[in-house]
């Protein structure tokens, strides 16, 4: 640039010449002049215009105030050629503030170069909006910022400057961006082949998940999936290898990722990561060869353990990162010490057992003398953290002798975590009052108010301590000086119960008027005003040293502070009244106990540690200090599908299928009428609790979708989903409470589908639980098919299937939900009774509410008869057992069937189905010794049989 530019190069050379300022200012003035001559001459072309706006950028870096050029750099920025744009992009960003009036001058230009199909220009334009967007440039080009980092046709280094220039804007302008919107978008780039955009857009991710966890929550599967293929199966650019450890940036934020999100249920997601934990474990034992491949290897280990500790804090990872730890805070390098405190401290905020980090307690004090404050203050986090019941008496008397000699920008901080640990974990009250007396005669002012006020509130609440305490703030109150809290303290106490020790040798009524007026000439007016207070309880209990109370009182009448002069009068008034006169004795009766009310003094430490960007995971503190937070902060994940949980099985129905579908009381049928009523209401019921379901999960409903779903329930493999892309197919089996269940997706088109994911959501987790059997491939090539297990678990009766979701990117991003045909009739056994049988545990059963009767239309075949085949199929398909004696009517069915669950046991199921051929109608009767199973069986079978089915 500079040689194309001699004037330009000359004007810098003259100012580097110039031996004195002054002379240096003459010649920029001069230049200056010049140049608004030129422009105000007009008429100059690109190559002019370009060499003044440089020359004033170069004036504007010495530091000189600039107030000409900006029209010409605006101009310059839709130029054609690139040096001239590129010096009007430098002009922009350098000369203009996001406020700038001119700023809006540019939109339309920036908005220009961001459609161009130039890369040069994209990124330029994406330079600037990063280093100046003001609210209005973000909200103006945040969409086409948004569409360049999702263009396929986008190159990888423009998708990368894309994806920070949008992390920008939302760290400035977080309402413009329609983070929730864009979520699976976004997210869907996780999949890049190029490890830089990735890294890019995780850094996106990360700060958008934050604040819609729910809407990026499919991130965390993304996540679990890279990190799968970086450290499991190497799979990555040689480039990408950083001294041996593969992209340690990309690690280090996906697992920070990871730790925004409630631990997963899915069994599979859970053996990956542990995997992948313990394989950065086991990496971290390799010596490192240098400096930097040590500093790539602790990224990476210290955020693998971090992450341990959120998942389970219980698991051997955790103990084999503890024994870690305890390694690194005791390493001759000061970030690994650093980072090895830090680290504990997290630990000893979630764990439930202190004794590894206990073991390290002398370790840990002896950090508190490092010399490196950050290491100090790390120190100063974990021993907080780890106080607790049994060692709370070493902590705090070491933090007391450590606050003497510590830094003036640790010590409030300090102060705060003594008085906090003294309360929570004191083993006596007497200790506890011994321990903040000393603290605030060791911390002075840097004991906020909060402090005292727990002090009196303590004591006025407990009779027991309220002697020792009087004792206690007297000899404090003895030497030469004392901080004006402690003579807060002592006037609220002495006052309230200095009689409980006046008849004690050294504690009687003139020595103690004597300790605390002695004080009062250094205190501040409030101070005062409560020692004027004390001196009026003393008038009511002390006589023998009324003459020097209202000498006291006598004296403060005329000062000229208000409050103290009112108070006085009053307290004079009240003092100098007849002994006879109860009016004193009833003002001066001793304080009841404050009601029960939280500490301040966590909140105010809380305040103290305020989030900062990233948002910690954690605070400081122990682990009721985090649940809290903990539940506040998180909520359900429905990224992965549901796992099993620890259930233990019922073992109450060990007994054959037959004795199951014994049944209840005796009862007899009610009419048609009111069952019919009866049943519609439950099925009304069950209906609308699956549409509420699948409304919210937007879930594909049409006339091809539902024929697909509903064959499917009463058979095993089929078409689920097609249409023009895609083909979705089911093949399934099932045995007792547990199924298996394969899911084909099938490529239809000539390109492949990028980004694929498959997530599960059930509605009820604690009665089905549905996992795939390992994480989907995020790829599916063209004209191709792949294949995917599901583990399926019926622990008790549930009424909505789950739903399955897939998106991909087929030129566009492209997502779809729909219902998987796995229903409560999927786990029944089918059982075969002889009449005798059936009748019997037909009339045991009973009616409503365990009968669910429905009568509805339904279609003859070709030629006008009951479709006996369809309607077999369909009852044998539910996993029925078809009694053909029970009913002579062969056009009739009769079934009996068991459901198998793993909690709830055995539930027995029997079944009419009655059609009428004159009529056209068909009536339905179900019998169940559960509600719930009887209606949902109702309903499953009621369609299929009904009009329109095939």
């Amino acid at each position: 640039m500079a040689s194309s530019m001699r004037g330009l190069t000359q004007f810098i050379a003259d100012i580097r010449g110039a031996r004195v300022r002054e002379l240096e200012e003459k010649r920029i003035n001069k230049e200056m002049a010049n140049i608004r001559k030129k422009f105000k001459d007009g008429n100059l072309d690109g190559y002019q215009k370009k060499k003044y706006v440089s020359k004033i950028i170069f004036t504007y870096i010495l530091g000189y105030k600039v107030d000409v050029g900006h029209m010409e750099a605006v101009n310059l920025i839709s130029s054609n050629k690139y040096s001239e744009k590129q010096i009007g992009y430098l002009a922009v960003t350098l000369l203009m503030h996001e406020n700038s009036d001119f700023l809006r001058l540019v939109v339309n230009s920036i908005r220009k170069d961001l459609d161009e199909n130039n890369e040069i220009n994209n990124c330029l334009a994406l330079h600037a909006i990063a280093n100046v967007g003001g609210s209005e440039m973000a909200e103006a080009l945040a969409e086409d910022v948004h569409r360049l980092l999702i263009s396929p046709t986008s190159q990888n280094f423009v998708k990368k400057k894309a994806a920070l220039t949008l992390l920008r804007l939302y760290r400035k302008h977080p309402d413009v961006i329609p983070a929730a919107e864009w979520g699976l978008r976004i997210v869907s780039i996780m999949d890049d082949d190029d490890l830089g955009v990735v890294v890019s857009v995780t850094s996106l991710v990360m700060a958008l998940a934050q604040d819609h966890l729910e809407a990026y929550s499919v991130c965390y599967q993304k996540a679990v999936d890279r990190l799968q293929k970086l450290i499991l199966e190497h799979e990555y650019m040689p480039t990408y290898a950083y001294y041996r450890v593969p992209s340690p940036w990309l690690q280090v934020k996906l697992l920070r990722l990871l730790q925004y999100y409630p631990p997963s249920e899915d069994p599979v997601i859970k053996g990956i990561l542990e995997r992948v934990l313990q394989t950065i474990m086991d990496n971290s034992g390799e010596q490192p060869k240098n400096v930097q491949h040590s500093n790539a290897q602790n990224a990476v280990l210290f955020e693998a353990i971090s992450l341990a500790i959120h998942l389970d804090t219980s698991s051997p990872l955790v103990a084999t990162a503890a024994a870690l730890l305890a390694r690194f805070i005791l390493s001759k390098e000061t970030n690994v010490r650093y980072l090895g405190l830090d680290t504990m401290a997290h630990l000893a905020a979630r764990a439930d057992s202190l004794e590894p980090i206990k073991r390290q307690q002398k370790t840990i004090i002896l950090s508190l003398r490092d010399k490196d404050i950050s290491v100090r203050r790390r120190a100063l986090d974990l021993l907080y953290s780890m106080c607790d019941v049994d060692n709370a008496e070493a902590v705090v008397g070491e933090l007391l002798r450590y606050l003497r000699v510590a830094d003036y920008a640790l010590r409030e901080e300090l102060v705060l975590k003594i008085a906090i640990s003294t309360e929570k974990f004191a083993t006596s009250y007497k200790w506890y009052v011994d321990t903040i007396l000393q603290l605030i005669s060791a911390a002075g002012d840097h004991v906020g108010d909060e402090v005292w006020y727990r002090v009196v509130q303590i004591t006025t609440n407990t009779e027991d301590l309220q002697e020792y305490a009087a004792k206690a703030i007297f000899e404090h109150l003895r030497v030469p000086t004392a901080h004006e809290s402690l003579v807060k303290i002592g006037g609220y106490i002495l006052g309230e119960y200095g009689h409980l020790i006046a008849n004690d040798q050294g504690y009687s009524p003139y020595e103690q008027f004597i300790s605390l007026h002695s004080k009062s000439q250094f205190c501040s007016a409030p101070t005062r005003a409560l020692l004027l207070s004390t001196y009026i309880k003393w008038v009511n209990v002390f006589p023998e040293i009324k003459t020097h109370l209202v000498g006291v009182f006598e004296r403060y009448r005329h000062v000229l502070d208000s409050e103290l002069q009112q108070r006085a009068c009053e307290y004079y008034a009240l003092a100098t009244r007849p002994e006879e006169d109860e009016l004193l004795q009833n003002i001066c009766e001793e304080m009841p106990p404050f009601p029960p009310r939280e500490s301040a003094l966590l909140s105010r430490l809380n305040r103290k540690h305020g989030d900062t960007e990233d948002k910690r995971t954690w605070i400081i503190g122990g682990k009721e200090a985090n649940m809290d937070r903990e539940a506040a902060r998180h909520k359900p994940s429905t990224d992965t599908s549901d796992a099993s949980a620890n259930g233990v099985k019922s073992k109450q129905d060990d007994t054959d299928i037959l004795s199951s579908l014994a049944g209840l009381d005796l009862s007899s049928p009610a009419g048609a009428a009111v069952s019919e009523q009866k049943s519609h209401a439950e099925s009304s019921h069950s209906a609308s609790a699956t549409a509420k379901s699948l409304t919210a999960a937007s879930v594909l409903r049409g006339p091809h979708i539902d024929r697909w779903f509903e064959k499917l329930c009463h058979s095993n493999e089929g078409v689920l989903f097609e249409d023009i892309q895609l083909q979705m197919g089911i093949k399934s089996e099932f045995h007792g409470h547990m199924g298996r269940v394969a899911i084909y997706f099938g490529n239809k088109v000539a390109a492949p589908l990028t980004s694929f994911t498959a997530t599960l959501s059930v509605s009820d987790p604690e009665a089905l639980s549905v996992s795939f059997a390992k994480i989907p491939p995020n790829t599916v090539n063209p004209r191709a098919q792949t294949q995917q297990l599901l583990h399926v678990e019926c622990k008790k009766p549930f009424t909505t299937p789950p739903i399955l979701t897939v998106s991909f990117i087929a030129g566009s991003h492209q997502s779809l939900a729909v219902r998987l045909p796995i229903v409560i009739t999927k786990f029944f056994e089918p059982v075969q009774l002889n009449p005798a049988d059936f009748f019997e545990r037909w009339k045991l059963i009973g009616g409503p509410p365990r009968e669910a009767q429905r009568i509805f239309p339904i279609s003859l075949d070709s030629v006008g008869h009951i479709d006996i085949a369809k309607n077999t199929k369909v009852v044998a398909g539910h996993r029925f057992g078809l009694l053909g004696e029970v009913d002579p009517n062969p056009a009739n069915l009769v079934g009996a069937g068991v459901l198998h669950t793993n909690e709830a046991g055995k539930v027995g199921c029997l079944l009419r189905v009655e059609p009428n051929r004159e009529a056209k109608l068909c009536r339905v009767t179900v019998r169940s010794t559960s509600e719930e199973v009887a209606a949902e069986v109702l309903q499953l079978l009621r369609d299929p049989l009904g009009v329109g089915s095939s």
